[in-house]
């Protein structure tokens, strides 16, 4: 019946941010100035870990894989949307859109799951320093890192399964940078009351889930902090807590907006602005915020420049 009235769609069109030509330039040069630093800082943290010895620690192990999963996350939407800036017809077929919702998808998941884990580690660090060692092994670390990702691929296994029972019809103009789930639903030709509950369930799950061990996390350590008798070092843990927890909840704040607020899926000119923390500004921000702030990182780096320039 849908095939008698419309044309079934296989490609769409990204609108982007502007038709503007005097724009495209400048939004071009910012976006690629971003990506640069974010594939650079986030690549990176990642070889610095992976060659350091002295940063084989699960604090570090959790941190290099949120930089890794950072770096996926702009790798599957950036390089579409710069090309876009100057592309004539800015298309992207319903296999392209899958497959960058995929990539976007275990991203997010992946680093909802870790940021609890380095939560978790930095609580049982700073509550129990003597039992660290014991709680957080090399082994539970591996476990932990495994399992966030195992969780990551099949929530987006998920929902790209029951993208498959939808068909595209009529408009193919998607509202947006890049092929999110939400912008896919409103072009439907089939009702997504499906895809939108198992949007809310799993996504809402795995975020309240995790939102929960990082607020309980940092909440045991403001404690512990604030316990501590040196104003010195109160101020500087305070200081590395909050530029953390700004991180995580710009991070998790932004993704319950965009896909578990009501209506979600019928508002979409908030889609864009909110979008741009997620996928742009987080992964640009986390190695400076993790790892610009830490002195044994710090250290390393310095003592890596050094054997450089002799």
């Amino acid at each position: 019946m849908i095939e008698d009235n419309h044309s079934l769609t296989t490609e769409f069109i990204l609108i982007g941010f502007t038709d503007h030509p005097e724009l495209k330039s400048l939004l071009f040069v910012v976006f690629l100035t971003i990506y640069l630093i974010t594939m650079v800082g986030n690549l990176g943290l990642v070889a610095l870990i992976f060659t350091e010895c002295r940063l084989h620690t699960p604090m570090y192990i959790f941190l290099g894989n949120l930089a890794l999963m950072d770096s996926c996350c702009s790798c599957a939407i950036t390089p579409k949307m710069l090309e876009n800036f100057f592309s004539k017809d800015r298309m992207i077929s319903l296999y392209e859109c899958m497959a960058q919702f995929y990539f976007l998808c275990l991203a997010e998941t992946t680093d909802c799951f870790l940021l609890a884990a380095m939560a978790y580690d930095r609580y049982v660090a700073i509550y129990s320093p003597l039992q660290y060692h014991t709680m957080m092994s090399k082994k539970l670390c591996i476990q932990m890192t495994t399992g966030a990702y195992i969780a990551g691929n099949l929530h987006s296994l998920i929902h790209i399964g029951f993208l498959f029972r939808l068909t595209f019809c009529g408009s193919h103009q998607i509202n947006h940078f890049f092929c999110d789930v939400l912008p896919l639903y409103r072009l439907s030709c089939v009702d997504p009351s499906i895809n939108e509950l198992m949007i809310f369930i799993f996504s809402g799950s795995i975020q309240v889930f995790s939102i929960i061990i990082v607020i309980i996390s940092y909440l045991c350590i403001l404690f512990t902090i604030f316990k501590m008798k040196s104003k010195e070092g109160r101020g500087k843990a305070l200081s590395t807590c909050a530029s953390h927890f700004l991180s995580v909840s710009i991070f998790y704040g932004s993704l319950l907006f965009v896909y578990i607020r009501p209506n979600s899926v019928k508002e979409e000119d908030k889609d864009i602005p909110v979008a741009i923390f997620y996928t742009l500004v987080i992964p640009l921000l986390n190695p400076f915020i993790y790892s610009l702030r830490n002195k044994e990182v710090l250290n390393v780096m310095k003592k890596i420049m050094k054997k450089s320039n002799k």
